[in-house]
């Protein structure tokens, strides 16, 4: 199979690119290089995509599948029209963030969405749901249902997850940040998670390209209550200190921060607008070959990465030694 990835430098990218190449395909990645280097053995074109002849060195050639992960609706417009007569198959990776709600847990590739971003560039990450809804259109109508894959995925874990998301608990549990290593934790447990490994997805991705699979689908990982999370998170670190929950009543005036982000706790989404965001169903998915590994195996790889990983602060998400140790200090 001759694939070509617009991208292919960072994070998913390149592990499509790595997994094509293992399996035998010839693949090729256009971008900046900005983000980093391609795998060994993988062609590269440097190209700026926001620039009309971005596509000029590969749009001669015939491709069995492109994969595309631009948020920017332009870019997307521009390849799709470039490649549409050059390319058996088209492989979009939009996002969960295109649904118009999440406040209901089950939701699957049917319910409505945001309205497509009607400018070429999205400028901030509050438009950033709207421009992959104008992105996905973009694919549809240059190369039609039947030749296009629109792949939803949802949070994206795993070894190299510059996000800190996924490797916040493991690491958190394997070094506390005090003497009596005692781990502050959100309650309620029963908050939904739902991460899937990058590898996973990636995998999938590649599978779908050698057999021009189409459709739109939610790609997620399976949903665990919160506490199943952290207890996983905690047997791969070897932990057995203290695990101190407090309510997100309490959290919030303390001013930690959901999700991600300066002083927050990952994955904790207290806001009931929010139940369904990392609950989603993706029957379709795992009908259509999509299989995901055990988290407990994600985190503990996870943390062997971030054990092996010499990168200074600030991290992405999670809190401070210093801001976990104040916290835990109030009664």
């Amino acid at each position: 199979m001759q694939l070509l990835i617009l991208g292919g430098t960072a994070w998913l990218g390149g592990h499509i690119a790595a997994t094509a190449l293992e399996r035998g395909h010839q693949v090729t990645c256009l971008a900046r290089g900005t983000s980093g280097a391609v795998p060994d053995g993988v062609a590269f074109i440097h190209a700026d995509r926001s620039r009309p002849d971005a596509y000029d060195d590969a749009a001669h050639d015939d491709w069995d599948g492109i994969v595309d992960v631009s948020s920017q609706p332009g870019q997307v417009r521009n390849a799709t029209s470039a490649f549409r007569d050059r390319a058996r198959n088209f492989i979009y990776i939009s996002s969960c963030n295109v649904y118009a709600e999440h406040a209901t847990p089950g939701q699957n590739e049917d319910a409505a969405l945001l309205p497509a971003l009607v400018t070429e560039v999205s400028e901030s990450w509050e438009t950033y749901g709207q421009a992959k809804v104008a992105c996905e259109q973009h694919v549809l109508r240059a190369f039609g249902a039947g030749c296009s894959l629109i792949v939803r995925a949802g949070l994206i874990g795993g070894p190299g997850d510059l996000s800190h998301r996924t490797g916040y608990w493991p690491l958190r549990f394997a070094r506390p940040s005090n003497n009596e290593a005692r781990v502050l934790v959100p309650d309620p447990f029963g908050l939904a998670t739902q991460i899937i490994d990058v590898r996973d997805l990636a995998r999938w991705i590649v599978e779908s390209a050698c057999f021009s699979r189409s459709g739109t689908f939610n790609a997620m990982g399976e949903t665990l209550p919160l506490g199943e999370y952290l207890e996983s998170a905690r047997r791969v670190a070897g932990h057995s200190g203290p695990v101190v929950a407090r309510s997100s009543e309490w959290l919030l005036a303390q001013g930690v921060n959901p999700w991600m982000g300066e002083r927050s706790l990952p994955l904790w989404i207290p806001n009931p607008e929010y139940a369904g965001f990392s609950a989603r169903d993706c029957s379709a998915a795992r009908a259509a070959g999509l299989t995901v590994r055990p988290v407990v195996e994600t985190l503990a790889d996870t943390l062997a990465w971030e054990l092996a990983s010499d990168r200074p602060a600030p991290r992405q998400a999670g809190l401070t030694d210093k801001d976990e140790r104040a916290l835990l200090a109030i009664d």
